[in-house]
């Protein structure tokens, strides 16, 4: 009885399942940080757009005047801007006096014959001008401007914010390199062990007299795919995944940033493709050059 034909394996080919479900888990995992990365920054520039500034006007100070410095703030650079529109707040002293019966529910009107408080302006600083020393010297040159009486901000809580935001930084920053070290040995590691079978095909057709270059070819242009496959995979992950967030955790979407989840998307992709297409060139090379008795 003829023993069934064994079948040939051919050029290029590996284990698909194996490297591009171990590739999609370690780009899924790399993702899920980069989520988790792109939530904090925009938290953290919902916390910075509190960082204020308020200005007191001078008592009786014209309407011209008053005006003039309203527009001066609206020109600088440090001024926060959202959709075009720079982040200023003008309450008057009437105004003031409203709010604080309204917050207290003492009408100092009724024993004072004037009103103490004053016109003011309060603005969201820009985020690149807020470190304290750039808040400094933004409250000297107000102070300076005619009209102004007082300007206040909570130095306290900025310092706090610049320190805090720091540590974070630096603690996931380690995180991230850690991260991205780890994924790129898994998926080379990956990849060697699938080309693994393949190390004698490579050597029967360098003795039959094909080049090197003919004999990456067709493992690079699969490994290409199956990186960028695992990377397209990985991101619909995420994407099922942040919008169950969405649905199930109450205020998961204010802190969505869908310009750069798009860019994590396709640095997925593209991190998938590269690292699988160089991780491969690597293992090829490894074969190419041993020896007979070394591939054994």
């Amino acid at each position: 009885m003829d023993k069934p034909a064994r079948k040939k394996k051919k050029l290029g080919s590996f284990k698909f399942a194996s490297v591009l479900f171990s590739t999609t888990l370690s780009l899924f995992i790399l993702g899920l940080f980069g989520v988790i990365l792109i939530q904090a920054k925009t938290l953290t520039s919902i916390i910075r757009e509190n960082i204020e500034i308020q200005i007191f006007l001078n008592k009786n100070i014209s309407e011209a005047d008053r005006n003039k410095i309203g527009k001066t703030l609206e020109s600088k650079p440090y001024v926060l801007n959202k959709e075009g529109q720079p982040v200023i707040t003008f309450i008057s002293n009437e105004e003031a006096a409203k709010n604080f019966l309204e917050d207290t529910g003492e009408d100092f009107t009724r024993f004072l014959d004037d009103n103490p408080l004053r016109d003011s302006y309060t603005f969201a600083v820009s985020e690149e001008f807020q470190t304290s020393e750039q808040i400094e010297e933004i409250v000297t040159e107000i102070k300076a401007m005619n009209g102004v009486f007082e300007v206040t901000y909570m130095s306290d809580l900025i310092d706090s914010i610049n320190k805090n935001l720091l540590k974070v930084s630096l603690v996931m920053g380690a995180f991230i390199l850690i991260l991205i070290i780890t994924v790129i040995i898994l998926i080379n590691n990956t990849i060697r062990l699938a080309l693994f079978s393949q190390r004698f095909l490579i050597r029967s057709m360098q003795l039959v007299g094909a080049t090197k270059g003919f004999i990456r070819r067709p493992f690079l242009g699969r490994s290409f795919v199956f990186g960028a496959l695992a990377g397209l995979l990985s991101s619909g992950l995420l994407y099922l995944l942040i919008e169950y967030a969405k649905a199930n955790i109450d205020g998961f979407g204010v802190l969505q940033n869908n310009e750069l989840l798009l860019i994590l998307f396709g640095s997925l992709i593209l991190i998938g493709a590269i690292l699988s297409l160089f991780s491969t060139l690597r293992a090829v090379n490894k074969y190419l050059n041993m020896s007979l008795d070394e591939l054994y």
